[in-house]
């Protein structure tokens, strides 16, 4: 599979995962506190900021649904009062970009419609994200691969052939760039129903960039979806979760997101090579290893034992693997205690 540039930052598996900072409607309708986040992301090291474009007349009408799951953190809220409050505007979108632009992040965002990519098309984004609830609106995918820019889309709610039908509909529509995120649509993610072993099958099955859209509490997923294969990782992020907020409880905080970049960077470097010889940096620690020392004062001619010699450090000696081969052997001269064992004594 092919690397992919979104703006500055190349994609690739052979490259550190790039974490993406999403804010959601964490910043509860204030754009101080949405530019705070911004910062607070950059701080972080987040490598990119993104958005949620929309309004609560192009996602949804007034009236059709009302949430009703004892297990949600939205039950009893009306759809379209929920995205009413959650939704950034439009108006603040090129404030928080050139913001996220200017601490040297790239920023990009999830249109929900259309008319949301025409908008986001004149603030010229360097990619677009289809959430998991969009990943089936093959009009709007058709629209969004129009553009010519890399397409991330995550694997919520979805079949695989659901994802494969969307997959050959960006391609088919012209986007050459697809990058692909494991996502479960819970809020927040259990880590048993992660099912990171997904990761590996989708870089398989598909032959693109895979990553993770984490929903999950915490960064333990995410640098294991890192080990598995994945170079992109996404995480809802806040300034407190006691702020609140309409997704405060599963977001991170900014010491956990510095946190999630420092950790899924340290595990990609750790995955290395396979290796099974002692490697450069190990050598002087051989030195720290055992081997065969004379215990006690041996006279030429004595017989070498448990009685005389010890199996301890450093590894100036024989190797322990020798000790059924000196054992019951003579010694050819008198050797003092502490003397590493040799053949040319034996």
């Amino acid at each position: 599979m092919n690397d992919i540039k979104i703006g500055k930052y190349t994609i690739g598996s052979n490259q550190k995962p790039f974490i993406i900072a999403e804010m959601s409607g964490n910043h509860n309708q204030s754009l101080d506190r949405a530019l705070e986040l911004v910062d607070a992301a950059a701080e972080a090291g987040a490598h990119a900021l993104k958005l949620q474009t929309y309004t609560a007349d192009t996602i949804t009408m007034k009236g059709v649904h009302t949430i009703n799951d004892k297990n949600s953190l939205w039950d009893g809220q009306e759809l379209h009062d929920l995205y009413k409050m959650a939704h950034t505007p439009w108006e603040w979108h090129k404030a928080i970009f050139d913001r996220a632009k200017e601490k040297g992040m790239e920023a990009f965002s999830s249109p929900f419609d259309e008319t949301s990519v025409d908008f986001l098309e004149t603030l010229n984004v360097p990619a677009y994200k289809i959430a998991s609830f969009e990943n089936t609106h093959h009009p709007l995918l058709k629209k969004v691969a129009a553009t010519g820019k890399p397409v991330i889309i995550s694997s919520g709610v979805t079949s695989r052939k659901d994802i494969t039908e969307s997959i050959e509909v960006l391609k088919k529509a012209g986007c050459k760039n697809i990058i692909l995120l494991k996502c479960t649509s819970t809020y927040p993610a259990t880590p048993e129903n992660t099912n990171l072993r997904t990761i590996p099958d989708f870089i398989n099955s598909f032959d693109c960039i895979v990553g993770l859209s984490d929903h999950t509490m915490g960064v333990g997923a995410s640098v294991a979806a890192v080990a598995l294969g994945a170079r992109v990782i996404e995480k809802h992020f806040t300034l407190r979760r006691a702020d609140g907020g309409v997704d405060s409880a599963f977001s991170l905080e900014p010491e956990e997101l510095k946190s999630l970049v420092v950790e899924t960077e340290r595990a990609f470097l750790s995955l290395g090579k396979i290796q099974t010889e002692i490697l450069p940096a190990e050598e002087k620690s051989v030195l720290f290893k055992r081997s065969i020392y004379v215990s006690k004062d041996i006279k030429a001619g004595e017989v070498l034992s448990s009685e005389n010699l010890r199996v301890i450090r450093p590894a100036n000696g024989l190797a322990p693997k020798h000790w059924d081969d000196v054992s019951g052997k003579k010694a050819k001269i008198d050797i003092k205690a502490g003397t590493p064992l040799s053949w040319e004594v034996i």
